[in-house]
């Protein structure tokens, strides 16, 4: 199956450039893909300022970015081999790994949770209890945003399907209906999503519990036969990729980086103003809770806790065989000190 078959009933954006201006290299690259559950740079930031800033080409890799519908869709590609490394949710690659297939986190990238359970900013629910018997609404069937959804409402003492219902209604347009024909009271929502519904004048406001914040969304994800095989690839797409997040995460790196994802994405970039907040919001996202491990570590007690969250909410039948196979610190802490 061809990429273009797997990927086509999603909005693909396709990036290749082999040099980008300055590098002066001219070797031969190798080609590789890296699969995101949404149409954005932004979200995926890193990537698309490696890329510009000629960071993978240094590595001697040349990047396409393919855009694919949901976590589940990333780890669909990278199980197929139709992608080398992706960006799906925690939860989506522990119940993959469940079903027997062995994708591994590499890189923690949204550090902090880039999900909330979003209201209405006048709606009267303060507190996850206040939805009981309500709909929530997610932009996708299988995405990251529903595990996070479930964990919070779980830890309330909430069931699906028993005490509230989840609604797949999309994200941007389709979403701004739902809550304007008040079939959702609650939306998982990422801050990209977030701040698009505000755009489109649905102010939201998070009620999601300060404890969740540890609780780490989509990272950088490739298969454990990739890591066994072709350890040297995995240390230089993670080399390129860290300088990438180290460049945008300095403010004065903040308009280079801004043209880096029009150069990728023109469309999320049109209104420039409101594509600058965005991206503040998503990079303090990036920003470790453990400070003193760097950038892209994975902390595994919240890997516990993720697991337990999907276990209760009836996600995973039972704990994995070994759930310390699902994750590795090996490339980032050996590349963080590289780049000290």
């Amino acid at each position: 199956m061809t990429m273009s078959k797997l990927l086509g009933r999603a909005a693909a954006t396709a990036i290749t450039l082999a040099l980008t201006a300055g590098t002066g290299l001219s070797q031969e690259l190798r080609e590789i893909t890296f699969a995101q559950p949404s149409a954005s740079a932004i979200n995926s930031f890193p990537v698309y300022v490696a890329i510009g800033e000629g960071y993978f080409a240094e590595e001697g890799l040349e990047v396409q970015v393919e855009t694919v519908n949901g976590s589940g869709s990333v780890l669909q590609a990278l199980a197929a081999g139709q992608a080398d490394f992706g960006r799906p949710g925690p939860g989506p690659l522990l119940t993959a790994r469940a079903r027997g297939v062995d994708a591994v986190f590499i890189y923690n990238v949204a550090a902090r949770a880039n999900f909330g359970l979003m209201v209405e900013e006048d709606s009267p629910y303060q507190t996850p209890e206040d939805l009981a018997g309500k709909v929530v609404g997610t932009g996708t069937a299988d995405g990251a945003e529903v595990g996070f959804a479930r964990n919070v409402l779980s830890s309330a003492g909430m069931s699906p399907g028993e005490d509230y219902e989840l609604l797949t209604v999309g994200d941007g347009g389709p979403a701004t209906a739902a809550f304007l024909r008040d079939e959702i009271a609650a939306y998982s929502a990422s801050v990209a999503d977030a701040a698009v519904l505000g755009q489109r004048g649905v102010a939201l406001r998070d009620i999601t519990p300060a404890e969740f914040a540890r609780f780490f969304g989509n990272g950088l994800v490739t298969m454990g036969d990739t890591i066994r095989d072709e350890p040297e690839l995995i240390e230089k797409f993670v080399r390129a990729f860290m300088k990438g997040q180290k460049f945008a995460m300095d403010e004065a790196n903040r308009e280079a980086s801004l043209d880096h994802f029009a150069a990728g994405f023109p469309q999320e970039i049109e209104d420039r103003d409101f594509a600058s907040a965005l991206f503040t919001a998503v990079r303090s996202k990036s920003v470790p809770l453990e400070t003193d491990k760097g950038l892209g570590y994975l902390p595994p007690a919240v890997w516990e806790e993720w697991q337990a969250s999907l276990i209760a909410n009836g996600d995973l039948p039972a704990p994995l065989d070994d759930l310390n196979a699902a994750f590795t610190n090996d490339f980032v802490t050996k590349i963080s000190a590289e780049l000290e």
